[in-house]
C-alpha cells in the first residue's frame, strides 16, 4: 500500500500536455483558495511544509506532483495539488485557466484514483465546488473534507456533513465520503488518511 507519509515533492505542470507518464494511482486535491486543501495535504502526509500553504490565498497556480514512495525507490502512486478556484484578487481569465487546468486534469487522467474536495465546513458545497466536480468521471472516489471543522461545536458538525453528503447525493453523488476536518484538532486526520491510502493500494 502507498502511505501518504512517504510524499515527496516530484514537479509542477501548467501544460497537461507535459504531465508525466502515471506510475500508478493518482488522488486529486481540489478546492477553493482559501478552503485550507494546502495543510490538508501537509496533515495528511504527516509534513510540515510538502505543499506549500500560504495566507494568501491563491498561490497554487499549476499541477503539484508528489510520488508517494521513499527517495531512490520507484513511485507507486501520486497526490496532485490542483490550482483553487474562486479567489478574487486574481483576474478573471487567470481564474478560468486554473480552473480549465485542474478540471481537464480530473477529467481526462486515466490513472486517477480518487478526488479529495476540500472544503470549509461553513460554506457548504458552493457552485465552484459544483463545477469542478462535474468534471470528475463517476468511477473516481470522491471524499470531501469538511476542513476548519474545530470552528463549530460538535453538533454543527455533524449537521454540516449530513447536509454535504445530502447535497452530493442530489448530484448524483451518494457514493461520496463527508469527514469532519481539522487541521488543528487532528479530527478526521487519520479517518481521511485511512481512506485515500486504501484508493491507493
Amino acid at each position: 500500500m502507498a502511505s501518504l507519509s512517504t510524499a515527496q515533492f516530484c514537479t509542477t505542470v501548467t501544460d497537461l500536455r507535459r504531465l508525466p507518464d502515471a506510475v500508478g494511482p493518482e488522488v486529486a486535491f481540489v478546492g477553493r483558495s482559501n478552503a485550507g486543501k494546502s495543510s490538508a495535504i501537509n496533515a495528511l502526509c504527516r509534513r510540515r511544509k510538502l505543499a506549500f500553504a500560504s495566507r494568501t490565498p491563491g498561490r497554487t497556480q499549476a499541477l503539484n506532483l508528489f510520488d508517494l514512495a521513499p527517495v531512490g525507490e520507484a513511485a507507486p502512486a501520486r497526490l496532485v495539488d490542483t490550482p483553487g478556484y474562486g479567489y478574487a484578487a486574481v483576474p478573471q481569465a487567470t481564474r478560468e485557466t486554473w480552473g480549465r487546468l485542474a478540471g481537464r486534469y480530473v477529467a481526462g487522467r486515466d490513472a486517477l484514483a480518487g478526488v479529495v474536495l476540500v472544503a470549509d465546513i461553513r460554506r457548504g458545497l458552493t457552485a465552484l465546488d459544483e463545477e469542478l466536480l462535474a468534471w470528475a468521471p463517476a468511477r473516481v472516489h470522491l471524499l470531501v473534507l469538511l476542513a476548519k471543522a474545530d470552528k463549530l461545536n460538535r453538533e454543527e458538525r455533524r449537521r454540516a456533513a449530513v447536509a454535504m453528503a445530502q447535497a452530493l447525493a442530489l448530484r448524483g453523488r451518494d457514493d461520496a465520503r463527508v469527514i469532519a476536518f481539522s487541521v488543528l484538532s487532528g479530527e478526521g486526520v487519520d479517518e481521511a488518511r485511512a481512506a485515500i491510502e486504501a484508493w491507493l493500494a
